[in-house]
């Protein structure tokens, strides 16, 4: 019996960035179900006692960018560990990743969540600026403005919201998180762990 995957990210993360398509590889070997949550970043963190990397102490910046840096050789990833925009305004990224859920499913929200997040990690984009947000949109084969449209509508805020209040219900503080049978795994660390789940 496949299994269902509560995912919930911000597609500003390096981690989710990190853990995108090995959270997708496993979701093909296994045929889970994913259920993609954007959150707002800045909401979670109020709630949850989370604090901006700019405003964390200079031991623990260091060591997230060492952290980034042995990812990045582990994973053999492209990401760019200090790109020239972050952090950037998050928001309309955010609402056009809840947006493609909504209108285009599952599987094009994912393939444009990592758009965007390649935007940032790996193509140096300031993925903050609405025309660097479309550019991402029309790669994927979908309408810049009609996204960005619908991006803009009182409900995608709202489920933007709902999004964030469920992770804060349900226990979460950072991304990506992953959630299977109520179990919660933060991190794209904890990717062995979900697979171990989903084998189960």
């Amino acid at each position: 019996m496949s299994k269902t995957i509560d995912y919930f990210l911000t597609p500003m993360s390096p981690w989710t960035y990190l853990g995108h398509e090995p959270l997708q590889s496993l979701v093909d070997r296994f045929g889970a179900t994913v259920n993609v949550l954007p959150i707002d970043p800045g909401k979670l963190f109020a709630a949850t006692g989370g604090v901006p990397v700019a405003q964390r102490p200079v031991q623990r910046q260091k060591y997230r960018l060492s952290e980034l840096k042995r990812w990045k050789t582990y994973l053999g990833s492209p990401i760019i560990i200090e790109p020239a925009h972050f952090p950037y305004d998050s928001e309309l990224a955010s609402l056009v990743s809840v947006a493609a859920v909504r209108s285009h499913g599952t599987n094009k929200g994912m393939e444009l969540i990592l758009s965007l997040m390649k935007g940032c990690w790996v193509e140096n984009r300031n993925m903050g600026a609405r025309d660097e947000v479309k550019k991402s949109i029309e790669s994927c084969g979908l309408s810049g403005e009609d996204l960005i449209a619908a991006a803009a509508s009182d409900q995608t805020s709202k489920n933007l919201d709902k999004n964030t209040q469920h992770a804060i219900d349900v226990g979460v503080f950072g991304a990506p998180t992953y959630i299977i049978d109520g179990e919660l795994y933060w991190g794209q660390d904890r990717l062995n762990f979900v697979e171990r789940s989903l084998m189960s």
